[in-house]
Order: structure tokens, then sequence, then C-alpha cells
């Protein structure tokens, strides 16, 4: 495992690096393959795994003290606020003064983290706000998973875990036959929680273990066969799509078995970053470009629609104004979607790098000191 000396797992950087890559591809291109929604789930299974492993060594150094499960949720809050609310809420800040109408509409949803539960409800997306609601699912599980893993024996923890991956898929599945739009499927916290299930497993093969461990994540073909059932999942959508339910992109296959593959491929690719890659991939993952997107990722994800989207961004946005003035002069541009795609991608990186150096670094360094 390569870790700095604070002991942070270096590639796991890259893995976020991956992971916004493909968010951003996504909603800039059209491709065949779900890589947005495959990138959120890698931050799922990527965050269920860093915060049971945070969760469970506070627990194993608390739990017999006096007072230790106070202590322990005290420094769990006070690290997971100082990282996410200061930037969160200073973006939602700054969009309410600039009068971005979904934010004036959603306040009340997007400041208490209910963006997903208004979707689920409504079944509508919200905007230029719409992908915040996965921030949304993150903090959700938050609530529940410190109880969890102080309260469950280690002996049941695994038990538990099959049991909650169990649940969310059957519950997707009900969603489907009950005819619910594929929304809520999607953004529903307890439909989401297999991605959580397989970090939270991964995790304590970690900690409690790790030959176990370090023998299943050495081998890389399981990172190729997870891809790869992955894209057969999507495939035999597609394929039903396309031949038996045309009315019906969002059939069964796609909306019980998209998520499950791909956290199982997740689960394989997170897990052999964690034991450390060799090669090329090694270099990827550890390269300073990689990283350092990395570092920056929860600001791109926050930021990115805000720079630019293609379907809220009306003709005064600053940015749609700068692509009209220059296809102007070089109309030849316009129709080269690999220079969209490039000048959207600096911006929101240099948005995020800004943020990130000016505002959410400083923050972060309290939580040292306030979460003893």
């Amino acid at each position: 495992m390569h870790v700095n000396s604070k002991g942070h797992i270096l590639q796991l950087d890259g893995i976020r690096f991956i992971a916004i890559a493909l968010v951003l591809l996504a909603h800039l291109t059209d491709t065949y393959l779900p890589l947005g929604e495959l990138g959120v789930t890698m931050f799922f299974v990527l965050s269920g795994f860093l915060i049971s492993r945070i969760l469970m060594q506070s627990r194993d150094k608390l739990q017999d003290q006096p007072g230790g499960f106070k202590k322990y949720l005290r420094k769990f809050l006070i690290r997971r606020t100082i990282r996410i609310f200061p930037v969160y809420y200073l973006c939602i800040l700054i969009l309410f003064i600039l009068g971005v109408p979904s934010v004036h509409e959603h306040l009340g949803w997007l400041v208490f983290y209910g963006t997903n539960i208004y979707m689920a409800v409504h079944e509508t997306w919200m905007g230029s706000v719409d992908h915040l609601w996965s921030l949304a699912v993150e903090e959700q599980v938050y609530i529940f998973f410190p109880f969890l893993i102080f309260f469950v024996p280690k002996r049941s923890f695994v038990s538990v875990l099959l049991v909650m991956g169990l649940l969310s898929v059957l519950l997707r599945m009900y969603f489907y036959f009950i005819g619910k739009s594929w929304i809520v499927s999607y953004v529903s916290m307890p439909a989401c929680l297999d991605s959580f299930a397989f970090g939270g497993f991964m995790a304590w093969l970690q900690l409690y273990k790790t030959d176990t461990f370090a023998k299943l994540f050495s081998k890389y073909w399981l990172v190729v066969l997870g891809v790869a059932a992955w894209i057969l999942v999507n495939y035999w959508s597609n394929y039903i799509w396309h031949h038996e339910l045309p009315a019906n992109k969002y059939n069964i296959v796609k909306i019980v078995l998209d998520r499950l593959s791909a956290s199982v491929f997740c689960f394989f690719l997170i897990g052999s970053a964690v034991v450390g890659y060799k090669g090329l991939m090694a270099g990827f993952l550890e390269n300073r470009v990689s990283v350092y997107l990395g570092k920056i990722s929860y600001g791109v994800y926050l930021y990115h629609n805000f720079v630019f989207n293609h379907y809220h961004s009306g003709p005064t946005h600053p940015v749609v104004r700068f692509f009209n003035r220059v296809y102007r002069h070089f109309p030849e541009l316009r129709d080269f979607q690999a220079f969209q795609v490039l000048v959207v991608c600096l911006l929101t990186i240099m948005v995020a790098a800004v943020s990130w150096h000016f505002f959410e670094k400083p923050i972060n360094a309290l939580k040292d000191k306030y979460a003893r």
C-alpha cells in the first residue's frame, strides 16, 4: 500500500480523477456507455470505503474509553463538516446572490441536502443544481453510518452490509415494477446503498483480514473482469431497449443491475489501488496531474454544472457568450466538440483550483485542530 507520511493512500487521488473525468465526459459529450453514472458510483464506493475505514479505526480506539461514543461521533461530524459544508454553502450563497433560478426555487432543499428527495418525490430533475443529488445521498449516508459501525458487532458487520446491499437492489426492482420513474431508483439514498456496502466491506477486509485483502486485490484480472461485466450489462440493457422495449430505455436490467455491476467493478478497481498498482497504471494514478485533479475533484464536481451545461446555460451565460464570440471568428470550431470540452474542463479546473487553494485547503487544515 502506497501511503504518504500522513497515511494518505496515494493512488486513491488518481481514482478520484478517473471518477470526475467520467462525469465530465458524460456531461459534455454524447457517450454510448453511462460514464457519468459509473463515475458517481465510483465516488460512492470510494466514500463507503474511506468513511467506513475512518469510523472503524476510530471505534476500535475509543469504544472502551469513558464517553467513547460521544468522542467518536464528535470527531467524525467535525471532520466531515469542515471538509464538506463550507465550500458547498459558499457555492449556494454565490449562486443565490447571482440570481440563479434553480437555486432560488429550491433553496430549502439545497440547504438541507434534500435535492435527491425532491427529485424522487416529484420524479424530475432540478435544472443546473440537479447534480447535487449525489452529495445529498452521501450526507444522508453519513447520518446513520457512524451508528451502524459503532453499535453493530464486528462479527455481524459483513452480514449487515450484505442485507443492506441486497435490500438496495430489491428496492430498485420494486420501484421498477410499481412504475416509478427511473429517477427514483437512481437518486434515492436507500437505492444507492449497495455501492456503499461494497465500500464498507472493502474497509472491513483491509482492517481485519489483511492477508485476504492483499491476495484478493493483487489479482488485477478481477478489475478487467469487473469492467467487462459492467459493459455486458449495459450491452444487454441497450439490446432490450432497441429490440424489445423501444419506448423504455430504462428497463429492468438498466435500473437494477447497472449500479450493482458498476459497484462490483469499482470494488476491484479501488481495492487494487489501495494495495497499489504497478507499472503503467501506477504511473497514471500517481502522476502529479492525476493526483492534483483528484485532490480538487470535489470542487470540480460541485462547480462543473454552473461553469457550463448544455441544457441549462442560457444565451446570457458568460461561457455561452464566449463560445458564440469565438464561433463568429472561427466558425469551423462550432462542430469541433473537443474544443468545447477542453475549454469547459479548463475553466472548471481553474475555478476548482482557486476554490481549493484559497478556501477549501485553509479550512481543511482546521480538521486536526478541532477534531482530535
